[in-house]
């Protein structure tokens, strides 16, 4: 318990709030999931690995909280440092359409909007990319989302520092919770 007088995010549909009925499209997102992923880009020195934390709740409402945590690892998998982190919601819209808003501790706010393709996969592209003034230049970001044999998947394109749209990022992750 949060000792909030308001129910806790859950992420767990067997406990805690009913989920909001226009929160279906996303049930199978809803839970704690864990694994590793690839990244790199053109302006960085080299490919790297990592693993990630992503927790999808409720509090009864029609949005789902989220939340990612990623630390790099090494070639055995041992932490080498924290990574990056986002925190944000997803909202339902009209139809299969939707909206994502996010946020980075490195000063880049992101508006998605994106189209459920089907029972168990999201695809979204970035509408608005706000950054402060001392924030990377991140232009553009698209991203898959699917859920195959029970694990949640991803692949993540950017447009960054001068680069057109590319790939950045892919991830394979198990539901550890919910």
């Amino acid at each position: 318990m949060s000792g909030l007088p308001v129910p806790a995010d859950t992420v767990d549909l067997r406990d805690g709030p009913d989920l909001h009925p226009a929160l279906l499209p996303f049930l199978p997102l809803v839970g704690v999931w864990r694994g590793t992923g690839r990244g790199g880009y053109p302006t960085l020195d080299a490919d790297f690995s990592y693993e990630q934390e992503v927790r999808f709740g409720h509090d009864g409402r029609p949005f789902l909280s989220y939340q990612s945590i990623t630390w790099l690892i090494g070639p055995d998998g041992e932490v080498l440092r924290p990574s990056a982190r986002e925190v944000g919601w997803w909202r339902p819209g009209s139809g299969t359409d939707f909206e994502v808003l996010l946020s980075h501790p490195t000063g880049i706010v992101e508006v998605y909007l994106g189209v459920v393709r089907g029972p168990t996969q999201w695809e979204m592209s970035t509408d608005v990319v706000a950054r402060t003034p001392t924030a990377k230049e991140v232009t553009a970001n698209h991203r898959l989302y699917g859920v195959v044999d029970g694990e949640l998947m991803y692949a993540m394109d950017m447009a960054a520092m001068g680069q057109p749209l590319q790939p950045h990022l892919s991830a394979r992750l198990a539901r550890v919770a919910g």
